[in-house]
C-alpha cells in the first residue's frame, strides 16, 4: 500500500478520473487481509507436554498438540530456562495429523546443566488460508523439569552385560577361597595350600583343619568431587563437573553390586557435606540425588580444608576417589600437601581428564608469532601438569589421566584391580 502511493499520483496526473481506482485497491486489500486472518480461525486448544525429568546432555522431546480451527502452515516456539537448552529458546514446525484432525510437533533440547529449568512460555503463529494474515497466540507455561546427572554409562548393554560376567555378579555373592575375610573351617584336603592349615581349630579337633576366606566386601569407598573454577569449564559442550559426575554414578553402581558401601562428598571454595554411605542397589537413588545437587562454582577449591574435613569425617580406611583439575602450580601444591595427609590412613586414587586442548596447542603447527607464543605456553603448562602427576604418584597416590570419552571404564577398571587386591581394608 505505501508502494502504491506513487503510482497514485502518478494516475492522477495523467488520468485524474481514475486516482481513486489506487485508494479503492488498497482498502480492498485490507479487507483481503482482515477476512483472511477472520479465515485463519482460532485456537480452540493446545498443549504442551513437557516432562518432569530430564539427564544432562542427553535430548529430551517435548511434544505440543494443537487444535484450531483453520489456516495453515502453524509454527511453534518455546522459551526456556538456558540451562536446559541453548540460547533459551526452539521452534518447531507442527503436521497435521488428520485422523483427529490435531497439528502435532515437538521441540528437542539437550540441557546443558543440573538442576531445576522452566519451560516459561509457548507461542503458536499460524497463517490463513491466502496468507496475508499470520494469526499468534501466546500461552505462559511455567512447567518445571528436573536436569539430572547422566546415567546412560549405567544403563548401556556394555555395562550390564560386563556386570553379568563379572566375577561380582549381577548379584552379590560369597566368593570363598579368594580374599583375607574368614568365612569358614573346612576339612584339609590334599592339592590345598598348607598355609591354609588352621593348627589351633586343627588341635583341639583332632584332625587338619584349613581356613576358608572370601573376597573382601563392605569396603568403603568415597567420591570427592571437585566443583571449582575448573571443574565448571566445559569439555565437549558439557561442564567436567558432569563429565566427572557421570563417571563416579556409573563407578558407584558397579561397587555397590559388589557389596561395597558408597557416598559422594562435594567441595569447592568450602566442603560441601558427605552424603550417607549407601549399600545395595537399592540405595543408587540416593546417590543419584546426592550428585544432582552439587552445585557449580566460580572459585578456586580450598583443597586444604575439604580434605581435611573428609578425613575427619571418615571413621575408617577407604577408598578416596578425588576428582579434579588444576591450572596453576599454587593451587596444585596446596593439593599435594592435602593428599600427603590423607593418604597416611586412607587409599586415595586421583582422577583427572586429558587437556586436549594444551595437547592441540602445543602440537599444531604454527603460522605466526601469536601461534608459537600459544604452543610454548601450552607445552610450558602440560610439563607442569605432568609433574605435579608424577608427585601424586611419589605419594603412593594411584592416578588415572584419561579422555572422559574413556574415563569411566578406566576407573571402573582400576576400581576392581584395587578390590581383587585387597588393598582398601
Amino acid at each position: 500500500m505505501v508502494l502504491a502511493a506513487p503510482a497514485a499520483l502518478v494516475v492522477a496526473a495523467f488520468a485524474p478520473q481514475g486516482w481513486l481506482l489506487l485508494p479503492v485497491a488498497g482498502l480492498a486489500l485490507l479487507v483481503l487481509v482482515a477476512l483472511d486472518g477472520w479465515m485463519a480461525g482460532p485456537m480452540r486448544d493446545v498443549r504442551l507436554v513437557v516432562p518432569g525429568d530430564a539427564e544432562i546432555g542427553r535430548p529430551v522431546t517435548i511434544p505440543v498438540l494443537a487444535e484450531k480451527g483453520g489456516g495453515s502452515g502453524p509454527r511453534a516456539a518455546i522459551g526456556f530456562d538456558p540451562r536446559l537448552g541453548i540460547d533459551g529458546a526452539a521452534e518447531c514446525r507442527l503436521a497435521r495429523d488428520e485422523a483427529d484432525d490435531v497439528w502435532h510437533g515437538s521441540f528437542t533440547l539437550v540441557p546443558q546443566r543440573r538442576g531445576t529449568g522452566t519451560v516459561e512460555t509457548l507461542w503458536i503463529g499460524w497463517r490463513g488460508p491466502l496468507g496475508l494474515a499470520r494469526r499468534q497466540v501466546r500461552r505462559e507455561v511455567g512447567e518445571e523439569m528436573r536436569v539430572w546427572p547422566d546415567l546412560s554409562p549405567v544403563r548401556s548393554p556394555v555395562l550390564q552385560h560386563y556386570l553379568r560376567d563379572a566375577m561380582t555378579g549381577m548379584v552379590a555373592r560369597r566368593i570363598r577361597g579368594e580374599g583375607t575375610q574368614f568365612e569358614a573351617l573346612s576339612e584339609f584336603q590334599p592339592g590345598m595350600d598348607r598355609r591354609q592349615i588352621d593348627w589351633k581349630a586343627s588341635a583341639r579337633h583332632t584332625g587338619l583343619l584349613a581356613r576358608e576366606n572370601e573376597a573382601e566386601r563392605d569396603n568403603q569407598i568415597v567420591f570427592a568431587l571437585d566443583c571449582g573454577a575448573a571443574m565448571s569449564e566445559p569439555i565437549d559442550g558439557l561442564p567436567r563437573i558432569d563429565r566427572a559426575v557421570s563417571a563416579a554414578l556409573t563407578s558407584a553402581y558397579v561397587a555397590l553390586h559388589g557389596g561395597d558401601r558408597v557416598a559422594l562428598f562435594g567441595f569447592a571454595e568450602r566442603p560441601g557435606p558427605l552424603s550417607p554411605f549407601a549399600q545395595g542397589t537399592r540405595a543408587f537413588p540416593q546417590l543419584q540425588q546426592a550428585a544432582a545437587v552439587l552445585d557449580y562454582s566460580g572459585r578456586e577449591p580450598n583443597f586444604t580444608l575439604a580434605l581435611a574435613t573428609l578425613a575427619t569425617t571418615l571413621k575408617r580406611r577407604s577408598l578416596v576417589v578425588i576428582v579434579s583439575d588444576f591450572t596453576d602450580p599454587t593451587s596444585a601444591e596446596l593439593m599435594i600437601e592435602s593428599v600427603e595427609r590423607l593418604v597416611r590412613r586412607h587409599l586415595v586414587l586421583f582422577v583427572t581428564m586429558e587437556d586436549a586442548e594444551l595437547a592441540s596447542l602445543s602440537s599444531a603447527a604454527p603460522d605466526s608469532v601469536g601461534d608459537v607464543a600459544a604452543a610454548v605456553s601450552a607445552d610450558a603448562l602440560a610439563r607442569q601438569r605432568a609433574l605435579v602427576l608424577e608427585r601424586l604418584r611419589h605419594l603412593g597416590v594411584d592416578v588415572i589421566e584419561a579422555p572422559w570419552e574413556t574415563l569411566t571404564y578406566q576407573l571402573i577398571d582400576r576400581y576392581l584391580a584395587t578390590k581383587h587386591a585387597e588393598a582398601i581394608g
